[in-house]
């Protein structure tokens, strides 16, 4: 319930009949809810053979392709707006994808696991890496290359020159506005050049 909470947030900041692309779009899920309640259209990008299929059978246009070797098929402000949900995290070169998600798209819009959430914190005093519905894995079989926290994606903005148009937390589809890199297990940040 709070993953579809999640998506309805998410989906809000992208205004209606927007151009989207949406990097490691998964089943597109999220582009197909945009497609049919805003009137988005646009590509995902995907590199699992069976989410490609999956995007294909909904009616979500796919291309396939590794993000670490970046968008240069796209052309500057191609799009009215680049989705990173819950990509930023599995890719090596981030910091390229951070700048590459404002260049193509007019505005990013950046969401991923906050490791500051207070349950994550809580479980790194007991001495073990946090397990949540939020980070589901052991440490040693998580598909994430690299944990963050809502603060830290404020400054590697800030360090790359880009504008936060707004950021906040969510936690159980609510906007935590609020301490969110204590309050949510969700970051979202709103960029542009």
């Amino acid at each position: 319930m709070s993953d579809l909470l999640n998506q309805q947030s998410l989906a809000a900041l992208v205004p209606v009949g927007s151009r989207v692309l949406d990097l490691g779009c998964g089943d597109g899920a999220m582009l197909a809810h945009l497609q049919q309640t805003r009137g988005c259209q646009g590509y995902g990008v995907e590199i699992d053979d069976a989410n490609v299929l999956a995007c294909v059978k909904r009616g979500v246009n796919v291309i396939q392709l590794n993000l670490d070797e970046g968008l240069s098929m796209f052309e500057d402000a191609s799009f009215d707006v680049v989705l990173q949900i819950d990509t930023l995290q599995h890719l090596r070169n981030a910091e390229v994808m951070l700048r590459e998600t404002v260049r193509v798209g007019r505005i990013g819009i950046v969401a991923f696991p906050n490791f500051a959430h207070w349950p994550n914190r809580l479980s790194v005093l007991r001495g073990r890496m946090p397990v949540t519905r939020r980070l589901p894995y052991q440490w040693y079989d998580t598909p994430n290359i690299r944990v963050g926290t809502h603060a830290d994606l404020g400054i590697l903005a800030q360090a790359n020159g880009l504008t936060v148009l707004d950021s906040f937390g969510l936690q159980d589809g609510e906007t935590v506005r609020l301490a969110p890199n204590l309050l949510a297990g969700t970051s979202v940040f709103k960029l542009s050049r």
